[in-house]
């Protein structure tokens, strides 16, 4: 069982005391596995390596478990960097997001969100350094006003990016947020 909210394993109820005490700027985190092998090996090869016949499965395994589909919902993918994406020569969170679309019939709204300040990689920090660094990153591009918006990522780990995001979307009129993600890590000490 995990956290309705965040997707950290959770003993029993349906959200976690952080989500409680402080909740999040989305409503919900889906994440069909944890970030662990052999996921974590496959998360990689697709993100690093560009083995893209990932995405297929990993959106395959997201529909066969996902939760009831939000009518009048849209699919964003979490932004990159342009410098990491042209270093990359894709986003790994598009072309899930765009596997999951044609899955689902969910419209994928390309470009609704954009990075509009480069940050160090969030993998190259310390998690408690996260929040700071992807603060006001991203800007809404597209309509979302009173939408329901699904936001496409491989892997939460400390939830930074998907906060802030969610924090820009809300800003823009979002009426809910919820983020749909491969893989989520459990927080250090936490059980698996």
């Amino acid at each position: 069982m995990s956290c309705a909210v965040c997707a950290l394993p959770l003993g029993d109820g349906d959200r976690c005391g952080r989500c409680v005490l402080r909740p999040p700027s989305f409503d919900r985190t889906f994440a069909p596995f944890c970030y662990e092998f052999p996921v974590d090996r496959l998360v990689q090869s697709y993100k690093y390596r560009g083995l893209l016949a990932c995405a297929a499965w990993f959106a395959d395994a997201m529909v066969a478990a996902r939760p009831a589909l939000a009518r009048g919902a849209v699919l964003v993918a979490m932004p990159l960097a342009p410098a990491r994406q042209r270093e990359r020569g894709f986003n790994q969170s598009l072309e899930l997001a765009r596997a999951l679309s044609r899955r689902t019939s969910i419209p994928l709204a390309i470009g609704a969100a954009a990075r509009v300040r480069e940050t160090r990689p969030q993998a190259d920090l310390p998690w408690a350094d996260r929040a700071p660094n992807i603060r006001g990153a991203f800007a809404c591009t597209a309509a979302v006003a009173g939408r329901h918006v699904i936001v496409v990522d491989d892997v939460m780990t400390t939830g930074a990016s998907l906060e802030e995001l969610a924090l820009t979307l809300r800003r823009a009129g979002a009426c809910a947020v919820d983020n749909w993600v491969v893989a989520r890590t459990p927080a250090p000490g936490e059980p698996r």
